[in-house]
């Protein structure tokens, strides 16, 4: 049975990456740049790193285990984290308390941090298919 590890990250990084699309063109009509950081991280960890995640695990890694499966989700966890922690502690669209803000983004961080952190593991640990 094959994982289905490559299709999650498919499609949640298409899903960053229409929100990316979508809010760099609002910044372009309205003529404000204010999103750009929020914008950047959007595409970057949203869109590049999951979508090159999920080639890997098309093309690289093709079982299943516990550490792949923990990669996948704290990595779609760490970036909507990172992500939506930065657009509230940042933006402040809804007058949350300024604290709630701040963890949610360095927790949302953190936990991608370590998806990354995971990979580096699983990139010397995993034996590759002949």
């Amino acid at each position: 049975m094959q994982n289905n590890y490559s299709q999650v990250l498919l499609r949640f990084s298409a899903v960053f990456a229409v929100i990316g699309v979508v809010l760099g063109s609002h910044m372009a009509g309205a003529g404000s740049y204010a999103f750009r950081p929020i914008h950047a991280h959007i595409l970057v960890v949203g869109w590049l790193s999951l979508f090159a995640w999920a080639v890997y695990y098309k093309v690289f890694y093709r079982g299943q285990s516990t550490l792949a499966a923990v990669h996948v989700w704290t990595a779609i966890i760490g970036s909507i984290g990172l992500t939506a922690g930065m657009w509230l502690h940042m933006a402040a669209p809804v007058e949350l308390p300024e604290l709630f803000t701040l963890l949610f983004y360095i927790i949302g961080g953190s936990i991608l941090m370590i998806s990354f952190l995971i990979f580096l593991l699983m990139t010397f640990v995993h034996k590759e298919e002949s």
